[in-house]
């Protein structure tokens, strides 16, 4: 892929940008025979920003990407791409973006040039314009040199990079990834966030990504964290992080955790929680000293204890009450990844 240093940390867009506001979510609302996936929704999306929708399983992310890629009309509220609504105006809103689904949709017995090839042609593209604009892609993502061989022999990554490819051969100014970097290995990852980043950068493309991965959404500018529909969060990482502050403690009680955290919170005055796994969670300022303190408070009740900086997951927990995977969506996701390697081998 394209080499460059370019950084994948850059100051989001300023608050100065919200009146030009590139994205427009208004109270978004849908449902699926009767159960709410959307539940008034609303945020924007300003110009040359790497935008994550993160969320676990069922909280209305993908459902989102598909109102946005135009795939489902909203029951409710609407969707504005660069003044284009989804539900009344398509076809405009179509020749502003690009999309790469989770699932690969690249045609694999034909060559790379033959798929962007036949992508430029649904677009209307012909002649002389649309092969060099072939050319300048393939040499973007890195497949010059593997444009006349099959997809098939390529591996995940590079089949990835052609998809992206596909969903920018048009000249969109609006990228729409749904979960990009499912199975692929780490340095196929690296890449692909480079090549986001590059996009943001030199060529001022928006890029809307949807994840579930912690790790994907601190590389984003900006935030919408969503869970069970509803918007539970928005900003940069590093803002959401500090609503925090100090450190995060999870105690292992050897009993009952429900009576620990009510005598932790009586006595230290500080609002102790239990999670879903049974551990009392508290945020503390200089957890490493207060760790010493509440063992030697409560002796022989504590079984373990962990003291982390805040992350992203924690600001999820702050503001649900529950972690962001619950037992069941884990065992759901993990049989899904399983799924996915079986097929590719």
């Amino acid at each position: 892929m394209t080499s460059g240093t370019t950084s994948l940390s850059a100051t989001p867009p300023r608050k100065a940008a919200a009146a030009n506001a590139v994205i427009r979510v208004e109270n978004l609302q849908h449902a699926y025979n009767g159960r709410a996936a959307l539940k008034g929704v609303s945020f924007e999306v300003y110009p040359a920003e790497i935008f994550g929708l993160l969320g676990p399983n069922g909280s209305g992310k993908t459902t989102m990407f598909r109102i946005l890629s135009t795939l489902m009309l909203p029951m409710g509220g609407r969707a504005v791409i660069n003044g284009s609504d989804s539900a009344s105006d398509p076809a405009r809103l179509r020749q502003h973006i690009g999309v790469v689904f989770q699932a690969a949709s690249i045609d694999v017995k034909l060559s790379a040039h033959e798929n962007l090839q036949h992508v430029g042609h649904l677009y209307g593209m012909r002649g002389a314009a649309l092969d060099a604009r072939v050319k300048e892609m393939l040499g973007r993502v890195g497949l010059s040199d593997r444009a006349n061989e099959r997809a098939e022999t390529f591996s995940g990554g590079m089949q990835r990079r052609l998809e992206l490819a596909k969903g920018l051969l048009h000249h969109p100014s609006v990228l729409l990834l749904d979960e990009p970097t499912t199975g692929l290995d780490p340095g196929a990852r690296r890449d692909l966030w480079q090549y986001l980043a590059i996009l943001r950068d030199e060529e001022n493309v928006t890029v809307i990504v949807t994840t579930h991965l912690m790790e994907e959404a601190e590389r984003c500018d900006r935030l919408a964290i969503l869970s069970e529909g509803q918007l539970v969060a928005l900003g940069t990482p590093a803002e959401l992080k500090n609503e925090i502050g100090g450190d995060v403690l999870l105690l292992e009680a050897r009993h009952n955790p429900e009576e620990l955290a009510v005598r932790i919170s009586q006595r230290y005055g500080a609002e102790a929680t239990v999670l879903d796994d049974g551990k009392v969670r508290l945020e503390q300022d200089q957890g490493h000293r207060f760790v010493t303190d509440v063992v030697e408070t409560f002796p022989g009740e504590i079984q373990s204890v962990s003291v982390s900086k805040p992350t992203l997951e924690d600001v999820f927990i702050r503001r649900t009450g529950h972690r962001f995977w619950t037992e069941e969506q884990q065992a759901e996701a993990q049989k899904a990844s399983a799924k996915k390697r079986s097929k590719k081998h």
